[in-house]
C-alpha cells in the first residue's frame, strides 16, 4: 500500500521542499510536486491554477481572484512561481522513473472562488462556469504534459483539489452582498462539468483523483464520474459515508477500481503520534464495525488529512513519514487478511 501527500508544504524554498518530499516518498510510494502557499498570492490553491488557465485571465482584488481582460501582476507572479517549481521538479527527479503526482484546483472550487468582473462569484453565472470548465479541460492535460516533459520517466497522476465542491452543491456560498446564498448547482450538472475536465486527462493515460478535506463529500455523485478516484479526510466521514465506501469496495470492478482507489486521509495534519497505530487502529475499527475487511483496502492510498502548509518543515516531515508508516501498517493488515 502506498502513501502520498495532499500537496501544500510549509516555507518558500521550492528546492528544499521537492528534495524533502522526494527523499521520503520516491521509491515505494507516490511523491508529488509540493505547493508553497507561504510565498503569497499566486502560490495559493486558487491563484496557482487560475494563473495557468488557458484563454482566461485573472487579477487579484481585495475580494479575491477576478476574471479580467489581461493577467494582473499577481497572476504573472503565479506563473513565475509555477515555472520555478517545475524547474526544481526536473532537477530533483532527474533520472527518476515512477509515479509522480501534481495538483490543480478543481472546476467547482475555481468557479466558487473566482469573481466575475462585476464582483459576484463566477458560479452564479452559467456562462462563466462553462468558460472556466472549458479552460480547465484544456489546461489540465497541458499541465500534465508539461510535467511529463520535465520528468520524462514519470507516470503523472493528477489531483484535482475541490474544497469548494460541497458548498456549491449545498447552496452554501454567500452572495456578494453577504445577505443571501447562491443557488446550488444540480448534482447532474456538477457530474457533467467534472467529467468534462477529467475525460481529456484520462484520455492521455493519466489517472485522476479528486481530493477534498471537507465534510459531506458526495461519494455517490463522484463515483458516477468515469475513472475518477476520490481522496478524503476520514475523520470527517459519517456512518452513511462509510457504508457507501464499503458498498463501493464490495461491488468494485476488479479492472476499473484498481485505477481509482480510495485515498484515505487518515493522518491528521497536526499529528504528533509516535507510532502509526494511533491512526491505523481507529481506522480499522471503523471498518470492522461496518463489515469492511482490511483486504478490501489493498488498492487504497494513505495520505495526511489535508495539506501541510500550516506545519513547520520538520512537522510536515514528521506527518509525511508517519503517513508512510501508516500505509505500511495498513498494507500488512490488508495483505494478511487476503491470505486467510
Amino acid at each position: 500500500m502506498r502513501a502520498t501527500g495532499v500537496g501544500s508544504w510549509p516555507g518558500e524554498d521550492a528546492r528544499a521542499a521537492n528534495h524533502r518530499v522526494r527523499d521520503i516518498l520516491a521509491g515505494d510510494h507516490l511523491p508529488y510536486l509540493p505547493e508553497l502557499p507561504g510565498r503569497g498570492p499566486g502560490s495559493d490553491l486558487v491563484g496557482r491554477t487560475a494563473a495557468r488557465l488557458s484563454g482566461l485571465a485573472v487579477d487579484l482584488q481585495p475580494s479575491g481572484w477576478r476574471l479580467t481582460d489581461a493577467p494582473g501582476r499577481d497572476a504573472r507572479r503565479g506563473r513565475g512561481y509555477l515555472s520555478t517549481d517545475l524547474d526544481e521538479l526536473a532537477e530533483a527527479y532527474d533520472g527518476y522513473a515512477g509515479p509522480l503526482k501534481v495538483q490543480l484546483a478543481g472546476p467547482m472550487t475555481l468557479a466558487a472562488a473566482i469573481r466575475l468582473p462585476r464582483g459576484e462569484r463566477a458560479v452564479s453565472d452559467p456562462g462563466a462556469v462553462r468558460d472556466i470548465v472549458q479552460s480547465l479541460a484544456e489546461t489540465a492535460p497541458a499541465h500534465v504534459a508539461d510535467c511529463a516533459r520535465m520528468v520524462p520517466g514519470a507516470q503523472i497522476v493528477l489531483q484535482l483539489d475541490e474544497p469548494g465542491l460541497t458548498a456549491v452543491l449545498a447552496g452554501a456560498l454567500p452572495t456578494d452582498s453577504g445577505f443571501g446564498r447562491l443557488r446550488a448547482l444540480e448534482s447532474e450538472t456538477v457530474r457533467e462539468l467534472l467529467t468534462r475536465v477529467v475525460e481529456p486527462v484520462v484520455a492521455q493515460g493519466t489517472p485522476v483523483v479528486l481530493h477534498s478535506c471537507s465534510a459531506d463529500v458526495p461519494l455517490a455523485l463522484l463515483r458516477q464520474v468515469p475513472h475518477l478516484a476520490v481522496g478524503l479526510d476520514t475523520a470527517l466521514l459519517q456512518t452513511a459515508q462509510w457504508e457507501q465506501i464499503a458498498e463501493q469496495l464490495d461491488s468494485a470492478d476488479p479492472v476499473d477500481d484498481l485505477h481509482r482507489p480510495f485515498w484515505f486521509g487518515m493522518v491528521p495534519t497536526d499529528s504528533a503520534a509516535r507510532h502509526p497505530r494511533e491512526h491505523v487502529t481507529p481506522f480499522l475499527e471503523v471498518g470492522h464495525r461496518i463489515g469492511l475487511e482490511p483486504s478490501a483496502l489493498l488498492p487504497a492510498i494513505v495520505t495526511p488529512a489535508c495539506g501541510l502548509s500550516a506545519r513547520t518543515p520538520d512537522g510536515a516531515t514528521h506527518v509525511t513519514r508517519l503517513t508512510v508508516d501508516a500505509a505500511q501498517m495498513l498494507g500488512e493488515a490488508a495483505d494478511g487478511m487476503s491470505h486467510l
